[in-house]
């Protein structure tokens, strides 16, 4: 009886957390179908959970005032890349730290858990200046480049491969197959947790960022969606329900490639030892 209560206590509070969690997602998904004079005045109250009166009109103003399908573009693109390059350019380099012999391995590897520490705030002013340089302010180009690489990216997939059983390299090495042979035919097909574990969070990661699409994007045709929601927020008449259905189409694609990946990031999350 006592590990039966402990384990309805455990639920329950989880049961409270995730509802916690998933209240402002709730919250506004619920006014993004109610008419703007409802929306905050229920804010307070039970009601804020449920529309008493449902319309899409929100959504028909955010399409509207704004280029939505534009900037919606503009953030698939950008990430698309991010996550596509990043995936090959980080894997390689977390294999050749975890499988390949090679005169300053240790050193580098070190350099890339130091770099981890290290947030883009502290080098977004340098960084900037080093490409307004090569003249690539205002381009997607300046979104994607400076991402592919990434330090936490690389020591997830160091810490999988080094876990993973040397006998199926060695028996591609004996069949006469080279290390990019062995890592796309062999590594590649055994390491769909990991992909899609760094795939989800690179994706959450970038979907988000503002500071750097702020400093080096100056035309609406190349600026992602947490600018233009900043900009929508912005741009009279203040319309909170068309805040939220913004906002609701901007969170949409991130739930939805959650879903999709999801059994995978559980495997990967438990297999690469991520923590909180």
């Amino acid at each position: 009886m006592t590990s039966r209560a402990a384990i309805a206590l455990v639920y329950t509070g989880l049961l409270l957390m995730g509802l916690l969690f998933i209240s402002p997602i709730a919250f506004m998904l619920a006014g993004s179908f109610k008419p703007d004079a409802r929306v905050l005045m229920e804010a307070g109250e039970w009601r804020a959970f449920w529309p008493a009166e449902m319309s899409l009109q929100n959504y028909r103003d955010v399409f509207t005032r704004v280029d939505f399908a534009r900037f919606l573009w503009n953030s698939l693109l950008i990430n698309g890349a991010i996550v596509g390059l990043g995936l090959l350019v980080n894997a390689l380099a977390g294999y050749a730290f975890a499988r390949l012999a090679w005169r300053g391995r240790d050193l580098m590897l070190s350099l890339v858990l130091a770099v981890m520490i290290i947030p883009i705030e502290a080098i977004a002013v340098p960084l900037f200046y080093l490409v307004s340089l090569f003249g690539w302010r205002d381009t997607y180009l300046v979104q994607i480049l400076p991402f592919i690489a990434n330090a936490f990216s690389i020591y997830l997939f160091y810490t999988y491969f080094i876990g993973m059983p040397r006998e199926l390299e060695e028996a591609a090495r004996i069949d006469g197959a080279g290390v990019l042979r062995t890592f796309f035919s062999v590594i590649l097909p055994n390491a769909k947790a990991v992909f899609a574990s760094v795939a989800i969070l690179t994706f959450l990661t970038q979907w988000g960022a503002f500071l750097w699409p702020l400093m080096v994007t100056s035309s609406e045709s190349v600026r992602p969606l947490p600018l233009a929601i900043a900009t929508f927020h912005s741009l009279p008449p203040l319309q909170w329900g068309d805040i939220f259905a913004f906002g609701m189409m901007m969170v949409l694609p991130v739930l939805l490639i959650f879903l999709v990946f999801q059994p995978w990031f559980v495997r990967g999350v438990a297999a690469t030892g991520i923590k909180g």
